[in-house]
């Protein structure tokens, strides 16, 4: 794969996730999380936040090349981030709702799952543009 372009990735699903995120949660949608329940800081922490955008980014860009067999790069790399993206939602959606006093819990989950599929949507075609067509396959060949 090359550092380069894990780095590339990794940097791009950060950017990308944060630029949708924080409008989204911070601005957009703040006082529908709040009368819900699902925001209860007064002051979130945002590194919090960027650090587990951070991790995700490293596990998506490191586990992409061992995916891609070929195919149009950004369909393959949307694919990749959707399929990628339920494992986090199942974390951030259904195990937030179920830990949290989160009222109601549909609405919460509408908006969430809009988000997320959003955000993996596109950052599942930065990946795809970032590794293009022939430039990963060979799974282990290409690990970090």
């Amino acid at each position: 794969m090359g550092i380069p372009k894990f780095i590339a990735a990794t940097l791009s699903y950060v950017v990308l996730s944060m630029a949708l995120a924080f409008p989204w949660h911070m601005v957009l949608f703040l006082e529908v999380y709040m009368e819900m329940g699902a925001m209860t800081r007064a002051e979130p922490i945002i590194a919090l936040g960027f650090f587990s955008m951070i991790l995700q980014g490293m596990v998506i860009a490191y586990f992409y090349p061992f995916y891609y067999r070929g195919g149009h790069p950004v369909f393959q790399g949307v694919k990749f981030s959707l399929i990628i993206g339920l494992l986090v939602y199942s974390v951030m959606g259904f195990a937030t709702a179920a830990k949290m006093d989160i009222n109601p819990v549909s609405t919460f989950l509408l908006y969430h799952t809009a988000f997320q599929f959003l955000q993996f949507t596109i950052t599942g075609a930065a990946l795809g543009l970032i590794y293009g067509r022939g430039n990963v396959g060979a799974g282990a060949n290409h690990a970090v």
